[in-house]
C-alpha cells in the first residue's frame, strides 16, 4: 500500500484533488475573482507592502473603519504552489463589515521555494502584523491567524511556532486560529498528483506536518472543513483537532453542512456568518 488504506496514486488523487467532483471546476475561481475585485473596489486597502527581504513576501490590508481594530491574518491555499494573495481580497469583505482588519499574506510558491521555506514566510508575515499594525489602524494585542486548504496547514503551523524564542514576542500572541479545509499530515501528498511540484521528502514532512508537531497552546482554534468535501479532509481535521485536544489546546471542530472545498471559505464574506460571528467574538472577548 502507498499510504495508509491507499493502493494507488489513482486512490490518492480522488481524495485529495477538489476540483475532480466539480460541475465546472472553473467556477470558483471566477467567483473568488468577483468578490475579490468587488473588495478593492470598495474598501480601502493598502497593497503589496512588503514584510520580508524576497519580492514574493508582501502582504495587503483591508483596515476596519474603527480604531484599535482586531485583526484577521488569512493565508491563501493553492497547494503551496498556485495563487496569489490578490485572489483572495474577498475575503476582507465580511470581516469588514465585521469591524475587522484584515491582512491577506502573499509568499513565494512551489517549486521554486520548499515549503519549509513558505512556512518561514508566513510566520515572518504574522511577525510583521503584531509589531507593525497598529499602524494601520489594528489592534496588535487582538490578532487571529488562519487559512484555507494549504493556508489552513500554514495557519497551523503558525499557530505552533516558538514566538519567544524564535522572535521575541510573547509566547502565544495570538487571539484565534480559524483553520479551512487544512492539511495536516502531508505524507499522502507524497503519493499525490502533487509530488513533482512540492516536492516532498522525508524531513519536510516531519518538519512541517502541524499533527505530530502540536504544542500546547491556549489560542481558541476552530477547525472547519466542508460537508461535501473527502473522507481524508474529514479525517486530517478530525485528527488535529484530536491531537490538540489530547494537549488541553481549546479547539472545536465542524464540518459545514453543504460545502464543499471551495465553498467553505464563503462565510469569511459575508459579516452574518457563523465564522464571520465566531472569530469576532474571540477576538473581541
Amino acid at each position: 500500500m502507498l499510504y495508509r488504506d491507499f493502493d494507488t496514486q489513482a486512490q490518492i488523487d480522488a481524495q485529495y484533488n477538489p476540483s475532480i467532483a466539480l460541475p465546472d471546476p472553473s467556477a470558483p475561481g471566477k467567483h473568488f475573482a468577483a468578490q475579490a475585485e468587488k473588495a478593492r473596489s470598495t474598501l480601502k486597502h493598502h497593497a503589496g507592502i512588503p514584510f520580508g527581504p524576497t519580492v514574493h513576501e508582501t502582504l495587503d490590508i483591508f483596515p476596519a473603519d474603527v480604531p484599535n481594530a482586531p485583526v484577521f491574518v488569512f493565508i491563501h491555499g493553492g497547494y503551496w504552489r498556485a495563487f496569489q494573495s490578490k485572489d483572495f481580497h474577498g475575503v476582507a469583505l465580511g470581516l469588514h463589515a465585521s469591524g475587522i482588519t484584515t491582512v491577506v499574506v502573499n509568499y513565494a510558491l512551489a517549486p521554486f521555494v520548499t515549503i519549509d521555506e513558505i512556512t518561514r514566510q508566513c510566520r515572518a508575515a504574522v511577525a510583521w502584523t503584531l509589531r507593525n499594525i497598529q499602524h494601520y489602524g489594528g489592534d496588535p494585542t487582538r490578532v487571529g491567524v488562519g487559512g484555507h486548504s494549504a493556508g489552513g496547514h500554514l495557519g497551523a503551523m503558525c499557530l505552533q511556532t516558538a514566538w519567544d524564542t524564535d522572535y521575541g514576542l510573547p509566547r502565544d500572541p495570538l487571539k484565534a486560529g480559524l483553520l479551512f479545509s487544512g492539511l495536516y499530515e502531508l505524507e499522502p501528498l507524497r503519493y499525490s498528483y502533487l509530488q513533482p511540484m512540492i516536492q516532498l521528502d522525508d524531513g519536510i514532512i516531519r518538519r512541517q506536518s502541524p499533527t505530530p508537531n502540536l504544542r500546547a497552546c491556549p489560542t481558541p482554534t476552530w477547525v472547519i472543513w466542508g460537508g461535501q468535501e473527502s473522507g481524508e479532509f474529514a479525517r486530517q481535521s478530525t485528527g488535529y483537532r484530536d491531537a490538540a485536544v489530547a494537549l488541553g489546546n481549546p479547539v472545536e471542530l465542524s464540518a459545514i453542512e453543504g460545502a464543499d472545498h471551495f465553498t467553505v471559505i464563503h462565510g469569511l464574506e459575508d459579516a452574518t456568518s457563523p465564522v464571520c460571528r465566531w472569530l469576532h467574538h474571540k477576538l473581541t472577548a
